[in-house]
């Protein structure tokens, strides 16, 4: 098959070399001609995929129409800020008959909106039906390199991500399919919050089991709001949940995790950020993801201390002891206590 993918960044670069090890014959987009020129001539993405080499199949190219014409799928690599503004300009070049699958984790800042919504006001509600999500526990470095990873293709109809396991499926990279497609968004955007507050525990100097319980009282907060959203709960115990909470947490690989270490270490965010020297997009989603537990009243406590010490001013010790000083509380019920979706399906 003739595919698309835009965003030249790690992750893309990686999904890229995985198609067209496949047969596939892909399309690299990227919006800066220089960074297409290095592509080209260096067969790899030195800033953000050292070390992997781009399979002949791949042809990198600056143009939409160039990457868009006559394909069957378009991978969305691009970070979640700059989804709609890529998508509407490559919309008039996109084939009818395509299938569209978004890779990035996060939501849109201004509108609160998951990029699913943000597809459907772009493209129609209808085109919904050839629309997917791919999520789970998966580095792009590992992935590069053909190490073992597991993943979701969520789509709302299950034909759609089909179509969309076979396109990835490879003896190193399993794809499962999940047609609740707003829980699997959810839960690759939501855990970077949770990744960003493991990683301001670590830069404070916490141990395991600090982490451990910010790992898992987190997964009650995403499971929270998700299924305020009308995610099925389940979603969450899997890859998309706790595979990626789990993954984005604890690994070095992860850009989150390495911008709270930072600010847990005494670095402002600006200067976490310029550290990284990546995306990272957990901070715009803990913006969200506050806004949007204060309008729909779900408690996320984790997430309003990291809120406060990202945009606040917030020390991080501080923020730990609001956190360990909170009224006592059951454990499990607690998840349940938020019936009542506020919307979901297409």
């Amino acid at each position: 098959m003739r595919v698309a993918v835009l965003g030249g960044g790690s992750w893309g670069t990686a999904l890229s070399c995985l198609l067209a090890r496949k047969g596939h014959l892909v399309s690299l987009w990227a919006r800066r001609p220089e960074q297409v020129a290095a592509l080209a001539r260096d067969r790899e993405n030195q800033r953000y995929l050292p070390g992997v080499l781009l399979p002949e199949g791949v042809s990198p190219t600056n143009s939409l129409s160039e990457a868009l014409a006559g394909v069957d799928a378009v991978i969305f690599a691009v970070p979640s800020h700059a989804f709609r503004s890529v998508l509407r300009a490559a919309l008039p070049s996109i084939p009818s008959r395509a299938y569209v699958v978004n890779v990035a984790k996060g939501l849109e800042e201004e509108t609160l909106l998951r990029l699913s919504a943000v597809f459907a006001a772009e493209a129609g509600k209808e085109a919904l039906a050839r629309y997917a999500v791919l999520s789970g526990p998966s580095h792009a470095e590992e992935v590069g390199r053909e190490l073992p990873t597991a993943v979701v293709a969520g789509a709302f109809h299950l034909k759609t991500a089909e179509f969309v396991q076979e396109l990835f499926m490879r003896p190193f990279f399993r794809v499962y399919t999940n047609e609740d497609l707003i829980g699997v968004e959810l839960g690759g955007a939501l855990k970077n919050i949770i990744a960003l507050g493991t990683g301001i525990c670590e830069g404070i100097g916490f141990g395991d089991n600090a982490k451990a319980a910010l790992i898992t009282r987190g997964l009650t907060e995403i499971t929270r709001l998700g299924v305020r959203l009308g995610a099925n709960p389940l979603t969450f115990t899997g890859l998309t949940g706790l595979g990626d909470l789990v993954v984005t947490c604890t690994s070095m690989h992860s850009r989150n995790r390495r911008a709270g270490i930072e600010i847990g270490r005494g670095k402002t965010l600006d200067a976490a950020l310029e550290a990284v020297g990546m995306v990272v997009e957990g901070v715009r989603t803990t913006r969200v993801a506050y806004q949007l537990a204060q309008e729909l009243k779900v408690p996320m406590p984790i997430t309003e201390e990291t809120y406060r010490v990202l945009f606040e001013g917030l020390s991080p010790h501080e923020a730990a002891r609001n956190l360990m000083g909170r009224a006592r509380r059951r454990e499990i019920e607690e998840v349940c206590e938020v019936k009542g979706p506020a919307g979901g399906g297409p």
